[in-house]
């Protein structure tokens, strides 16, 4: 998730430019690029689990004593539970170690530790796409037999509270053309981020003009909102070389007008980056960066992209609603309390589908502490906890349905439309590219082909070689 700019130079996203890099050991592994890895728990089966060692009553206390150590970077999630840890210590008596680590170096880190097999970490912080790689080679503990088992969590954790979008996205089969949603639980989701246009709700009041509903219209509507003299542009999106450009806004206009990353075709992965549906809207996507974003589009990530719609050089932006969220704040911009949000133009056909991002917990498969480590996801992502989380102010979006009602909703009085648009789009949310172990590359690479039509090449040829290229990708 990404709530706010950071203040490191590099972001969780554009440092996963150089994933390849990071991830020597998982792009050798055999399971990346070969067959199927069936690796404990994969199928959801549960066999072997250390899970099914806990017998008899529930109880917080059966790993008193222990310590466990969680690997974290620094975020507002993450910032909003540290006053908490003393609570579950209490509750637990189990001692917990928190390191952190800066955005920059963090999945270098947690990927060097994973692949060599170290224990060190019980706990960590990831996104859903990691687990396409972290999963195959058997470095994630699959959650869901410790879900399942009633002696090893509480009656009142009430795992399907939490927004069915997230639950699924943390779960696949790694089988080369599952959807997610199936096999095993590799990730507990903590929170969360669906991505709609916050835009200047003051300016377009004086204007008398309101959101988009189709995507032409927002063409139109960017494109008249541009003052390129006063420095004042229609719509911020990214566009920087990573796969991080292709993750947010693009995905989720790109799947509600009915682009697919891939299809399945005689149980082969087929790229269809390159259909005329997808190239259609993509040459008016990189047309639309080139008419009505910034003049620096293809620098631009979320940072860049929320710093100008606060100082009111944006007049939209599409983008991670807890990424604008912290806008709004008294004092946080200069355009503070005079934004809104809106779900962003839905389909031809009506849909509303949104991509999303999720901050999870997983558990390290070489973890010595596993009931432990569970126990601690357990409470960090239960509604007691996470309710406090909320109340301290950082935490946008929950991923439980019973906090979003009874907490975070009473947040939401000076935030125009954030609530309608939330309600609006949540049960189109999902992780919408299809999992693929080879994803990191195929993102960036697609995200190079956005550059090279931003640059003037032609529409069909470049994504053509971009699909060339992930069809090459995905067959190892």
């Amino acid at each position: 998730m990404a709530p706010q700019p950071r203040t490191a130079g590099v972001s969780r996203r554009s440092l996963l430019r150089g994933l390849g890099a990071a991830g020597v050991a998982a792009a050798a592994a055999p399971a990346l690029t070969g067959c199927v890895v069936e690796s404990a728990g994969s199928t959801g089966t549960g066999a072997g689990s250390a899970a099914n060692e806990v017998t008899g009553a529930f109880d917080w206390k059966r790993a008193k004593g222990t310590t466990i150590r969680i690997l974290q970077t620094p975020h507002p999630y993450q910032k909003s539970f540290a006053p908490l840890l003393k609570e579950f210590t209490e509750l637990t008596g189990i001692t917990v170690v928190p390191e952190l680590v800066a955005e920059a170096d963090y999945f270098t880190k947690l990927n060097t530790e994973l692949s060599g097999g170290a224990g060190t970490h019980d706990v960590f912080m990831t996104g859903a796409y990691f687990i396409w790689q972290y999963g195959p080679p058997g470095w994630m503990e699959d959650l869901y037999p410790w879900v399942q088992n009633s002696s090893a969590t509480s009656a009142d954790y009430d795992f399907e509270d939490i927004f069915e979008g997230l639950r699924t996205s943390t779960r696949w089969d790694f089988k080369t053309g599952s959807p997610l949603g199936f096999g095993g639980q590799w990730a507990i989701p903590w929170g969360f981020e669906t991505n709609v246009i916050a835009y200047n709700k003051t300016l377009f009041d004086k204007r008398g003009i309101k959101p988009a509903d189709t995507f032409d219209d927002l063409i139109g509507l960017a494109h008249d909102l541009t003052d390129r003299k006063n420095n004042r542009y229609g719509i911020a999106f990214r566009g920087s070389k990573s796969w991080a450009t292709v993750h947010p806004g693009f995905m989720t206009q790109f799947t509600r007008e009915g682009g697919k990353d891939f299809e399945v075709h005689d149980g082969r992965l087929k790229a269809t980056m390159n259909s005329p549906v997808a190239v259609e809207f993509t040459k008016k996507w990189v047309d639309l960066a080139k008419a009505s974003g910034p003049s620096a589009w293809p620098t631009y990530d979320y940072p860049q992209c929320t710093t100008d719609l606060g100082n009111g050089v944006a007049a939209m932006v599409y983008d991670a609603d807890s990424a604008t969220y912290p806008k709004n704040k008294p004092g946080a911009s200069k355009e503070a309390g005079h934004l809104g949000w809106h779900p962003g133009p839905a389909g031809k056909d009506g849909s509303y589908a949104t991509n999303l991002w999720t901050w999870s917990l997983a558990m390290n498969s070489a973890s010595k502490h596993k009931l432990a480590a569970w126990l601690f996801i357990q409470w960090a992502t239960g509604k007691q906890a996470m309710s406090k989380a909320v109340k301290q102010g950082a935490f946008a979006d929950p991923t439980r349905q019973s906090v979003f009602d009874q907490t975070f909703k009473q947040t939401l009085g000076g935030f125009p439309g954030y609530l309608e648009t939330f309600e609006k789009v949540i049960g189109s949310t999902k992780i919408q590219f299809t999992p693929e172990k080879q994803f990191f590359d195929v993102a960036e690479n697609w995200a190079v082909g956005l550059q090279q039509m931003y640059s003037g090449a032609d529409a069909q040829s470049t994504l053509d070689k971009v699909a060339a290229a992930a069809n090459k990708a995905v067959k190892g």
